[in-house]
């Protein structure tokens, strides 16, 4: 079994999973947080999509049997070119993507359209140093403010040599 990042293992504990849970994650790499999520599942499930490809092929091959039984599906594609038709999600969550930087607009109207009406969103932050962490921190928190979301709340630990935050966000109402 491969060792899991504590960053990981922190966020997907910071999600709180419920058995019923409808989850997005956002740049699942090599769907190692999928394969933590799915074991909390029992009639939710997890869509996680990344822009690259070969990161996708991986995070299929770690969860064949999470695919298989139907509590993941992965796609290759951006948030904002993603189209789930009427899926809405109560928990979207992202892990060092660095989101609002080129396509704000774009992103939080994706955002707020896939979040059910009391949905949560969750970006963390991992970076070599707590100073990069909290300025990376504070941009995202502006941004989402700034973009129809209001922030819940921010929490913050140390992971390994370094520091982790997470905002934690909701639809304005």
């Amino acid at each position: 079994m491969d060792r899991i990042p504590a960053r990981l293992a922190w966020a997907v504990e910071t999600l709180a999973v419920a058995p019923s849970d409808r989850l997005l994650e956002i740049g699942c790499g090599h769907g190692v947080a999928v394969s933590l999520v799915c074991d909390s599942l029992r009639g939710g499930w997890i869509t996680a999509i990344d822009r690259s490809p070969a990161m996708i092929a991986r995070a299929v091959r770690r969860n064949r049997a999470h695919v298989a039984a139907g509590r993941a599906v992965f796609e290759a594609v951006t948030l904002e070119d993603a189209d789930f038709g009427d899926m809405r999600f109560d928990k979207v969550f992202a892990v060092n993507v660095r989101l609002f930087r080129t396509n704000a607009v774009e992103e939080a109207e994706a955002l707020r359209r896939l979040l059910t009406p009391r949905g949560a969103l969750y970006l963390f932050q991992h970076h070599p140093t707590a100073r990069r962490t909290h300025a990376v921190t504070d941009e995202l928190t502006i941004a989402l403010e700034g973009n129809g979301f209001a922030v819940r709340d921010v929490l913050t630990t140390g992971v390994g040599t370094a520091s982790m935050a997470c905002i934690l966000a909701g639809r304005e109402h």
